[in-house]
Formats: structure tokens, C-alpha cells, sequence
């Protein structure tokens, strides 16, 4: 474990009512900068160059500057602990400007690293095998709070031996993301920005439990990100007991609504099983769910259940989810197991409850 000092926006307005740079899109900043080509070497100064002062940006005239300088900020000192895993993740606790604090993941693998971010500190859904859930909802994160995150991490990267690798983000930290619908989809917009981080959809993933009227807006949305639904129960009768959002939105609904998607969209789709001995890990379980896709192009991700004293639930044996994985490859459907990583330092799936410590 380190402890150090962060530049990192905490919040969407300070005390001061001046606001968080990082909430704003490109086009917002028209409202200061005044001509598109002028916002577009500010969002470039501060996303590309790292720029941490609005005096600092020379191109900008120092009216603007002055008065971008009085409205936003672009960062502020905060502190933070990191906890490094053996396997190279590392789990952030950060700091928000409310005294709030939330957790962001950074796993490297190869050629690629992942930022693992949050879109609410806690969660409401209950889900009776994650310890997020266990922490309730203490707030949504505001789109500038999601940003500064997925930036902080990214710096982490390109700061790293392995600057080149591949950058994906996943919205697979606390909460569930489309129940702070706007603060996401605000959030992706400007991660994408062309002259920002130039994110591409295909390198962001929104993980979501099957909110269904939330689904049917992002599928209406221009920018599509890729979509991992947490099924994990296939039947409503275990589902019910495991993800208790399941008995408003059941499992037939949620998988009738990625039936319904386009073609090039439902590629885009994985569906998330944790692997729970006894209760998602039989043979039975497999054919139900092979059946639930059958026609589809979406892919399945088995997840290991993270254990921990405050879950009741034993991890399926590793035998037992190589058996599910070969049903549904033999049915034709592509099917991962999903490695553990960080689960050390409290950082796996499911583990994410604002500890202080790896104890």
C-alpha cells in the first residue's frame, strides 16, 4: 500500500460555486472559449498535454484564459491510497471534495490495460454476492467524476514501461450505471471526444444488471458502448434470490431486449455468470442458458465468485465451470472464463466496499 498526493477533480462544483472542468463537454466550453476550434485546443491542452492551468495554455487568449480560470477548475491536490496486487492490479481509494470516496481498478494485461471505474459510490440493487451492495447508495458520481477517474488512470498508463498498450475502459466499479443515466452517457461522450482521450466505443464497456427501460434509451443512442449484462442466475427463480432488480425485471425480458437488437449491436454484447456453487454452476444451468441465447451473436464471460466473510455463497469448483464453459462452446457459443485479478488487495469482481486496507 502507498499513500501520496493526486491532482484529481473531485466533484462537480466546489464551495466557491466555481465548477469541474472535467463535467464539461466540448460544446459546453463554447460558452467561454467561443468558437469550436478554440474549445478544441483546450479539451487537447488538458486531456493530450496534461495541462493542469488554464494560464498555462498560450494559444488561448488571456481574456478567455481569465475567464475559464474563474468559472472551472481543472484539478485539485487530494489524497489517496493505492494497493498494489502480486499480479500488477492495482485498487485506488480516492478522495472526492465531499469527504466521499470512491474506488477505481487499473489492470494491465500484454498489450492492453483496463480501468475498471465507478459511476456511484455503493449500489442499490442488493445483488446478494457483491459487497458493493452492502455499502446501499450513498450518491451518483457526477459525469466530471467519472471522466477524472478513467484520465487519472489513463496518465497511470502512458507513465508505465507499457505506454503503447491498448487503453479500455469499463464501467464495472461500484453502482449501476444506468441508474445515473446521464452522468454515464455524458461521461462516454466526452471520454470519446475526438480531441480528448478519442475513446472509441468499442474500448468502453457499460455493465449493466438489466434495467429495462435504461436499455431501451442506450439502444436508441447514437454512441452504443459495449454492453455486459450480469445474468448470473438463469432461471427467475434463482435470479430472484441473487439479484433481487430480477423480480421487476425478469430474465426473459432483459434477454427479449438484446434479442432485439440490430445484428452489429447485439455482437457487442456479453452476458456475465458468477460462478456460485450450487446455484449457477450445474450442467442444467448451461443447457437453460444456452437455450436463453440460442440465435444470438452475443458472447458469455464466467466469472469465479470472489469470496469474502460477508457473502454466503461457496466459488463453483474450477471443474464445474470448465464443464458449463464446454456446454455452451459445444452449442456454438462463444464462452470465457474471466481471470481473477486483484482479489489480493480487494480489488476482484464484486470486492469493491471503500476499504481502507488489504486486512
Amino acid at each position: 500500500m502507498s499513500n501520496f498526493k493526486l491532482r484529481l477533480p473531485p466533484c462537480s462544483e466546489y464551495a466557491s460555486g466555481v465548477r469541474n472542468f472535467f463535467d464539461q463537454s466540448r460544446s459546453d466550453l463554447l460558452a467561454w472559449a467561443e468558437s469550436p476550434a478554440r474549445a478544441a485546443r483546450i479539451f487537447n491542452a488538458v486531456y493530450r498535454q496534461g495541462a493542469a492551468r488554464f494560464e498555462d495554455m498560450a494559444v488561448i487568449p488571456p481574456a478567455i484564459r481569465a475567464a475559464l480560470a474563474a468559472s472551472l477548475r481543472i484539478d485539485a491536490p487530494q489524497g489517496r491510497q493505492r494497493f498494489d496486487s502480486a499480479d500488477g492490479t492495482r485498487r485506488y481509494l480516492v478522495g472526492l471534495a465531499d469527504g466521499d470516496t470512491v474506488e477505481s481498478v487499473y489492470i494491465p494485461s500484454g498489450d492492453r490495460v483496463t480501468a475498471c471505474i465507478s459511476s456511484q459510490i455503493g449500489c442499490a440493487l442488493g445483488c446478494a454476492f457483491c459487497l458493493t451492495a452492502q455499502l446501499g447508495l450513498i450518491r451518483d458520481l457526477s459525469a466530471g467524476e467519472i471522466v477524472a477517474q478513467a484520465l487519472m488512470l489513463y496518465r497511470e498508463s502512458i507513465e508505465t514501461p507499457n505506454r503503447d498498450a491498448h487503453f479500455n475502459v469499463v464501467l464495472m466499479g461500484m453502482g449501476e450505471p444506468l441508474r445515473n443515466y446521464e452522468n454515464v452517457m455524458k461521461a462516454i461522450r466526452i471520454l470519446g471526444d475526438a480531441h480528448g482521450l478519442a475513446l472509441p466505443p468499442s474500448r468502453i464497456t457499460l455493465s449493466t444488471a438489466g434495467l429495462i427501460p435504461e436499455l431501451r434509451r442506450l439502444a436508441a443512442e447514437p454512441v452504443f458502448p459495449n454492453l455486459s449484462i450480469s445474468l448470473t442466475g438463469v432461471t427467475n427463480a434463482t435470479r430472484d434470490v441473487l439479484m433481487p432488480i430480477n423480480r421487476k425485471y425478469p430474465v426473459e425480458d432483459v434477454m427479449q431486449f438484446v434479442r432485439e437488437l440490430s445484428p452489429a449491436r447485439q455482437r457487442r454484447v456479453m452476458l456475465e455468470c458468477v460462478m456460485i456453487k450450487d446455484h449457477t454452476d450445474t450442467a442444467e444451468d448451461a443447457h437453460a442458458l444456452a437455450r436463453l441465447v440460442e440465435g444470438m451473436r452475443v458472447k458469455v464471460n464466467l466469472i469465479p465468485l470472489n469470496q469474502a466473510e460477508e457473502i454466503p455463497f461457496q466459488p463453483a469448483g474450477a471443474d464445474a465451470i470448465l464443464r458449463f464453459q464446454e456446454i455452451l462452446m459445444r452449442r456454438g457459443i462463444a464462452t470465457f472464463i474471466r481471470k481473477t485479478r486483484g482479489a489480493d488487495v480487494w480489488a476482484a469482481c464484486g470486492q469493491l466496499k471503500n476499504f481502507k486496507s488489504t486486512a
